[in-house]
């Protein structure tokens, strides 16, 4: 009998397309979005035949809004009717945000890829739920050097941010973070002026992706609403076939370096 009721290991299903709600800006409207939807379960063996069945019909009397507090009211309810121990919910999405064009202000939509990420807690009574946005963006070629002419040139690097925090994130807050860091940022469209004043900056300023990484981190490290942050970067320089990555982490117990324990 004990046999029987042996726990399976990460049952479930993953990329599941859904239509969901978001609201990436503060007193923005709604936009409707497909995100992917994964769920794991740790799920004792009787439930063997019917998880799959479980896992469809939970997500359907849930659908709506995609955020911290779906994931936090849903995830419980995956344990108990699954009786799991051990609960996982991915929600990967994409959303666009409006941007304005350096020079000319004109307005157009930037496509960002985001991922609610929420886990039964291994301690604790409340559900472990972070925050995931890929930001692209310019930065100087690390060993572009500015005293040589034309010696300056740029590379995309993606800035991925990963934050936890007992607070709502909005999306659009930590794309102005890196955004305000970055050497340009990225855009959708942009008039010959634009593109102009972009291709100046690149050669007459000076930002690298390591800079831009410590800048973006001592930010984060500054709000006491966030309780946990990883910034991950990757770099596509234009002169080699493989990127580069840099990448640093942030925790109450663990803050940044160079950050005071109280931050």
């Amino acid at each position: 009998m004990e046999d029987e009721k042996r726990f399976l290991v990460d049952v479930g299903l993953q990329n599941l397309p859904f239509p969901m709600t978001v609201t990436p800006q503060r007193d923005a409207e709604s936009q409707s979005t497909v995100a992917n939807i994964s769920v794991k379960a740790r799920i004792l063996r009787e439930f063997e035949a019917r998880w799959i069945d479980k896992f469809i019909q939970i997500l359907h009397q849930h659908r709506g809004f995609v955020g911290t507090h779906w994931l936090d009211k849903t995830i419980p309810e995956y344990a108990e009717v699954l009786h799991a121990t051990n609960v996982t919910i991915d929600c990967d999405y994409p959303i666009f945000l409006p941007k304005y064009t350096p020079i000319t202000r004109q307005q157009c939509l930037v496509h960002y890829r985001c991922t609610y990420s929420t886990r039964s807690p291994l301690s604790g009574p409340h559900p472990v739920t972070s925050f995931k946005i890929e930001i692209p963006c310019i930065t100087t070629y690390p060993i572009a050097d500015a005293a040589q002419p034309g010696g300056l040139f740029g590379q995309i690097s993606v800035v991925c941010v990963e934050v936890r925090s007992e607070h709502d994130v909005f999306a659009e807050d930590l794309v102005a973070m890196v955004d305000g860091h970055a050497l340009a940022p990225v855009y959708s469209f942009l008039t010959e002026e634009d593109q102009i004043e972009i291709i100046k900056r690149i050669h007459s300023q000076k930002k690298t992706s390591v800079i831009l990484v410590d800048e973006v981190k001592a930010d984060l490290a500054r709000s006491r609403e966030i309780t946990w942050a990883k910034v991950h970067c990757t770099n596509f320089g234009m002169l080699h076939s493989y990127s580069t990555v840099i990448q640093t982490e942030k925790s109450r117990a663990v803050p940044f370096s160079g950050c005071e324990d109280d931050i």
